[in-house]
Formats: C-alpha cells, sequence, structure tokens
C-alpha cells in the first residue's frame, strides 16, 4: 500500500529470476513466481521478500533527511515488505557514527541519512573509538545542492558572497586584537566541514591557521551563533534560513554557488547488514528512490515542509522550511533571489546515483586536509564502499526511465566557481592546483 500521489512514476516492481534465486525460497515458488509482477510488498512469504522487515535508520534534523521521513510517514517502506522500518533522531552526527559502529543489533542503527565522507572515514577507522573500521556501504546518495555558508552580522557590511577574501582582513585584524575566530562545521572531514574550508581556502584564509574550527551539531547552529559563539557556519537547512529569519545572521553563499550540482548526503549502511540482508538493503533503497522521486516534485515542496517540520521529526516552523525548498532565498543582507536553481535536488539531476567519481573528490579532500594519507588508493577505497551496483539493480526492478540512470559511473570533470577543476582520473593534479593543503603532492 502506498499514498504517493497518482502519477508517480513507480507504481510496482518486477521479481527477477536472479532476485528470486538468491533469496532461496523453494524451487516450486520460485518456477510459480518468476515473471509475475505485482508491488513488492505483496506476496513476501512466497517471493523474494525481505530477510527481515526491520532496520534501524537514524537522521540529523535536516532537509535532505525527507526522503527517509516521508518513505515512513507514507508507508513506502512498508509499501516494499519493510513495514518496521525505524527512522530514528540523532543528537549528532558524533553520535550517529558511535551507533553506526553499534549496529541496530546492540541498539544502535543498521543506516542513515549520512554525510557522504562519513561511511569512508568510519570504514578506515578514522574517526572510530582506537580505530577499529565499521566497513560500510553507500546505496544512493539522498540530494544534491542547498546547503548554506552564514555569517555573524558582525561582517555584515562587508560584501562577502562566494567570495570570501574580504573576510581575510576582518578575521586577521580580530585575532591580532587577541580575539579567537571561530567558524563551525558539523562532523571533521564531513560535508560542511569540506564545503566551508574549500570557501574560506580560496579566499586566501587557511582554515587550521587563521581560524579556530569547531564542531557544532546542525540544530545547534543559530542559538550558538546568536550568544556570539561563532564568526560563520556550514550546515544544511532549515537552519541558514532559520537564522536569517531570526534576524541574527546572513547567508554568505549556498553551497551549489561553490560547485553547481553538488553531491551532498547519501543513504549509508553497515556493509555487514547488507550483505546479510540483500533482499532487504534493495527493498530499503528501492522505498527511499520512490519516496525522492515523490520530494522532488514541486508540487510536493509544502507538503513536504509540513511533514518534516513536524515535532516528532525536526520540530521547525514551515515558514523557515519552504522558502528555500523552493529556490527562494533571502540571504540577510538585503539579497533576495526568487525562483534560484539553488533548491535542493531528490531525484532531478541523477540526485539519487551515487556517483563514484564524487566519493573521490570528497576523499581527496579529506586526503587535502590530513584526514587520509596522502598515499591513499582512492579508486580501490571508492571501490569498497560505494556500492552503486545496488543502486542500478533497484532501479532496474523499479523500472525507472532509461534517462534517469546514468551510463557511466563517473559524471566526469568537475569545475567550481573558483575556476579550479577536479578531474576524477587525475586527483593529485587537482591537489597540486590548490594553494592552502596540508599535503604536499
Amino acid at each position: 500500500m502506498t499514498t504517493t500521489k497518482k502519477g508517480s512514476p513507480v507504481t510496482g516492481a518486477g521479481i527477477s529470476r536472479r532476485s528470486l534465486l538468491k533469496a532461496g525460497a523453494g524451487t516450486a515458488a520460485l518456477m510459480s513466481a518468476i515473471g509475475t509482477q505485482f508491488p513488492f510488498g505483496v506476496h513476501v512469504a512466497q517471493a523474494a521478500g525481505p530477510e527481515t522487515t526491520k532496520a534501524i535508520l537514524g537522521y540529523i534534523a535536516l532537509m535532505d533527511a525527507s526522503p527517509l521521513v516521508i518513505a515512513k510517514e507514507k508507508g513506502i517502506f512498508a509499501k516494499y515488505g519493510m513495514p518496521d522500518v525505524e527512522v530514528a533522531k540523532q543528537a549528532s552526527w558524533g553520535a550517529t557514527r558511535d551507533n553506526m559502529v553499534l549496529g541496530g543489533a546492540a541498539n544502535g542503527i543498521d543506516g542513515a541519512h549520512i554525510l557522504t565522507p562519513m561511511p569512508y572515514l568510519i570504514s578506515a577507522g578514522k574517526v572510530t573509538q582506537n580505530n577499529v573500521p565499521t566497513p560500510m556501504y553507500i546505496l544512493a546518495r539522498l540530494n544534491l545542492d542547498a546547503q548554506g555558508i552564514s555569517v555573524s552580522n558582525e561582517y555584515k557590511d562587508l560584501k562577502v558572497t562566494a567570495d570570501a577574501s574580504a573576510l581575510k582582513e576582518a578575521f586577521a585584524k580580530k585575532k591580532a586584537a587577541g580575539k579567537e575566530v571561530k567558524i563551525a562545521m558539523t562532523f571533521p572531514g564531513g560535508t560542511h566541514d569540506l564545503w566551508l574550508r574549500y570557501w574560506i581556502a580560496a579566499g586566501g584564509v587557511d582554515p587550521d591557521k587563521d581560524v579556530s574550527t569547531i564542531v557544532v551539531p546542525p540544530p545547534q547552529m543559530v542559538a550558538n551563533m546568536k550568544v556570539g559563539n561563532m564568526d560563520a557556519f556550514c550546515v544544511g537547512e532549515p537552519w541558514n534560513e532559520q537564522l536569517v529569519n531570526q534576524g541574527i545572521g546572513f547567508t554568505a553563499c549556498t553551497t551549489g554557488e561553490i560547485w553547481s550540482k553538488h553531491p551532498e548526503k547519501a543513504l549509508g549502511m553497515r556493509a555487514e547488514w547488507v550483505d546479510k540482508n540483500p533482499n532487504a538493503a534493495k527493498a530499503l533503497l528501492m522505498a527511499v528512490m520512490e519516496a525522492q522521486q515523490w520530494c522532488d516534485r514541486p508540487e510536493n515542496r509544502p507538503e513536504m515542509s509540513e511533514i518534516v517540520g513536524k515535532r516528532q521529526w525536526f520540530n521547525v516552523p514551515v515558514a523557515d522550511i519552504i522558502g528555500r525548498a523552493k529556490g527562494d532565498i533571502n540571504y540577510g543582507n538585503g539579497r533576495i533571489e526568487k525562483g534560484t536553481k539553488q533548491y535542493m535536488k531528490f531525484w532531478q539531476d541523477h540526485a539519487s546515483y551515487p556517483f563514484k567519481s564524487h566519493d573521490s573528490w570528497f576523499v581527496t579532500e579529506d586526503i587535502r586536509w590530513g584526514k587520509f594519507e596522502a598515499s591513499t588508493d582512492v579508486k580501490a577505497m571508492v571501490g569498497k564502499v560505494n556500492r552503486e551496483d545496488l543502486w542500478r539493480d533497484a532501479a532496474k526492478t523499479l523500472g525507472v526511465a532509461a534517462a534517469d540512470i546514468p551510463a557511466s559511473s563517473s559524471r566526469g570533470k568537475e569545475t567550481f566557481f573558483d575556476g579550479k577543476v577536479f578531474d576524477p582520473e587525475n586527483p593529485s593534479a587537482y591537489l597540486k592546483s590548490l594553494a592552502i593543503k596540508r599535503v604536499e603532492v
């Protein structure tokens, strides 16, 4: 059963011979089910049903968690034979990591709405207790674009946009006066950390030498800016819009202005859970993909904003969500732009597909800032964590249009707002082109 609106491109799923065989059902049941077309959640017992009907998925109160919330609220997980999926709020990305390491069987979580670099950092044991690796997979991307870099009103008179160079002198002056300059992100080596570092480094500010970088959970950003704990921060929505609505600071730029159509969050799962429950993992993936399609339709944005804003999910007024969800951006410093392309993409532009080339950029940036060794084999690391093959299999079963399935696992060269180019086939050339970094190339 589903409550997705009429006209959704996803209405059912075919059961393949291969998936049925993998499920290990009896031969008679297999042969009778082959070629039969029906929604995945019907006849689960006879067909290649999920090995379990339950998974615990973590999320942080950020708009890119919307597909998980919608899949739960609209019964889409249940439609694909996973009625007992829990979508559990996490206090911070650190808590997400700790619960991922624990796993659902030990009162942790099986997967999560997660910062794309985190499955790499966790799999490599770079951010875990005693550096013990917990292998993870990325099954899908959840969205493109729509994070923000916001700055304290203290700097409102400066022309700070995607070009942060005006802050170089201002930060130096503040430091010379004996005051600390603090910029906040949500997790070391995570997406917000990397956007913030890229932005200020492009403006000539060294994120490790010229300022202090602090970690603040997304829902606490606005309160911390309000009491003067930070000069700037990078976080997802709705927190940048809320900051502006409360008159506490302004948005210098959205992250899509730094890198257009950039990858952001992912659906990350413990590798052990996926390997043990391949059919359940596929069912989860299909449900999330259908929810992404629903979230991506403009006519659904108001309802999406109302649902995620509820107390049990984000506990945020719809007024702090809806504007940027539609691409209407009040930057908070007199700059107001309506109908921009800087809204969150959940499905369009191949938003759901986890390009390996994008993961290569995240790993390369974490090499840039010393999170991974310079000798890291980027391609090999991405090959272990990125499971775009599972996405393709789920897309095929869903009947996703061929135009929505990328021909290659690479989106090719990517160009940033400052003219830098990342070629996934040559990460070292990209690193060489960067003036501020922690790695010798």
